[in-house]
């Protein structure tokens, strides 16, 4: 998973609704820059709430959420059924779990988007941790970035119907990414790949 993709899913695509972050250098001042990103709306009325924070002039910290009117339970079951996670999460290409001498849940996620005009993929080798029904985090064993690491929370959402399912990651490219280029990308997917959850979610329930 997605995280991240998710995670979760990990890909990439661009975004004219987060524009915002366009202009801004990756040299700019480091030290908790926090942006909210306007919410975005899915046709079945599922709504995304995002944020960057600028750790330092190369990592950032994304954090997304989503309401999804179904129980905790079906909700998890959704997000660790990670060898189907392809299936509905945008631009992700392949999610499978990975044999290790550890006895660790090891998810190899690939994704791939048009990144400058260049097909681009993405792989992170993922541990994932599982502590149901409220959280499961992950950690990158080996892949394309420097950082990549976060998790999946859940609990019940404030009205008392369904899941509030947040997500919160924390990324570090390498120096051949633009690092606030790469910020705009994930806030995107982040924000697709929420709102896939939410419809695989009530695809199941019916």
């Amino acid at each position: 998973m997605t995280q991240d993709t998710l995670t979760s899913s990990k890909e990439f695509s661009t975004s004219s609704q987060l524009s915002a972050t366009e202009g801004q250098s990756d040299s700019a001042p480091s030290g908790g820059r926090f942006q909210e990103h306007p919410s975005l709306q899915a046709s079945d009325a599922a709504t995304v709430n995002i944020s960057t924070e600028k750790q330092t002039s190369r990592e950032r910290l994304i954090q997304a959420s989503v309401v999804i009117p179904q129980p905790i339970e079906q909700v998890w079951q959704v997000i660790t059924d990670y060898e189907r996670l392809a299936d509905f999460i945008p631009s992700l290409t392949s999610s499978k779990l990975v044999k290790n001498s550890e006895g660790r849940i090891r998810l190899e996620q690939v994704g791939a988007q048009c990144f400058l005009k260049i097909k681009f993929c993405a792989r992170v080798v993922l541990d994932m941790t599982e502590n149901f029904p409220n959280k499961v985090s992950f950690c990158m064993k080996e892949g394309d970035f420097k950082q990549f690491e976060g998790a999946w929370y859940l609990e019940p959402a404030t009205d008392n119907h369904g899941t509030l399912l947040s997500y919160s990651l924390r990324v570090k490219p390498p120096l051949a990414m633009p690092a606030t280029l790469i910020e705009r990308h994930l806030c995107h997917n982040l924000t697709q790949n929420l709102m896939a959850i939410h419809k695989r979610t009530l695809e199941l329930a019916t």
